[in-house]
């Protein structure tokens, strides 16, 4: 039987980092305009009770284009693009602990699983507070707010952008202190950790077994193409009912990640530990396909020169 082929996967050692970390920060960039809205839309179903505002993710976003307009969709985004830097945090610790993993098991899906929620616990650390604020600004509707924090507004007109973020700051700092900004932590840990170590090997499940299936000349970028994003749909399904808890504690302010939750089936019932998840897969469906054609690509871009022309990628 023809054995048939691996995908050839670029290891950190063989990179430029420099030119990696430039166009992975350009990448990033363009993936978070794209997705945004459904990060936005996916928290306000998460937060709302039952169906008291929308009745979907469609819905959402026809309601919150009508009432806020196109920025009402973008509502925490140049504060979100701060978490641009746990984005590189996380993939030089995937990276670094794929190698460091290596040198004790070689299986590719260990090594991902590792790799993944090593790296998910890094970038947790820096992002959930970065997190903690746009969310909170997510929630300023026109003239209202979702969450605990309301904007003020100043001589009756809106504050700037970054005097809204300098005013939930301050009222986070003021109800909860530094803590405040951390609420949600290990939930967020819960979400994320699991959602990572979870996403790498179905990826690299999913690319294998599309090869297998699949002609020899079929191109790889392809198969990672499709692959991504039924790893993504997998994870976020899986780890979904945590990711509504852990908006609720971020955006209600509650303390107990147990009590959140039995709160949510109490009121809401099991189909509450599925809202957002719509928003959430549409959101990394097209983001995720990104990601890998891009990561890879960035990965090829990126390879050392004397690299460049002695590897069949």
């Amino acid at each position: 039987m023809e054995d048939k082929r691996n995908i050839p996967i670029i290891e950190w050692e063989h990179l430029d980092k420099r030119k990696f970390y430039v166009f992975g920060i350009c990448m990033t960039m363009m993936i978070r305009v794209s997705v945004y809205p459904f990060t936005l839309i996916r928290t306000r179903l998460q937060v709302q009770k039952g169906k008291s505002l929308y009745n979907g993710t469609f819905d959402a976003f026809v309601k919150i284009l009508r009432t806020e307009g196109a920025a009402g969709l973008y509502r925490g985004f140049l504060v979100n693009t701060f978490t641009l830097i746990s984005g590189q945090c996380y993939v030089t610790t995937y990276e670094l602990t794929r190698k460091y993993v290596s040198r004790y098991n070689n299986n590719n899906a260990v090594k991902s699983l590792v790799a993944g929620g090593s790296a998910s616990l890094v970038a947790q650390s820096i992002t959930v507070p970065i997190d903690v604020v746009s969310q909170h600004l997510m929630m300023q509707r026109k003239g209202e707010s979702m969450g605990r924090f309301k904007v003020q507004n100043q001589d009756g007109k809106r504050l700037l952008v970054f005097g809204q973020t300098k005013d939930i700051i301050v009222q986070i700092f003021r109800a909860d202190g530094f803590r405040g900004f951390y609420r949600g932590y290990v939930a967020s840990l819960l979400t994320y950790i699991p959602n990572s170590a979870v996403w790498w090997p179905f990826y690299h499940f999913y690319a294998e077994q599309l090869s297998s299936l699949t002609p020899k000349d079929c191109p790889h970028l392809l198969l990672q193409a499709i692959s991504g994003p039924l790893a993504a749909a997998t994870a976020s399904t899986l780890t979904n009912p945590m990711d509504v808890v852990r908006a609720r504690v971020q955006v209600e302010g509650k303390s107990s990640i147990i009590l959140t939750f039995k709160q949510l089936i109490a009121e809401e019932g099991p189909w509450g530990l599925t809202k957002g998840l719509s928003a959430r897969i549409i959101s990394a469906t097209p983001s995720t396909i990104v990601i890998v054609v891009g990561y890879e690509t960035l990965k090829k871009l990126s390879l050392r020169p004397e690299l460049v022309d002695s590897r069949h990628w």
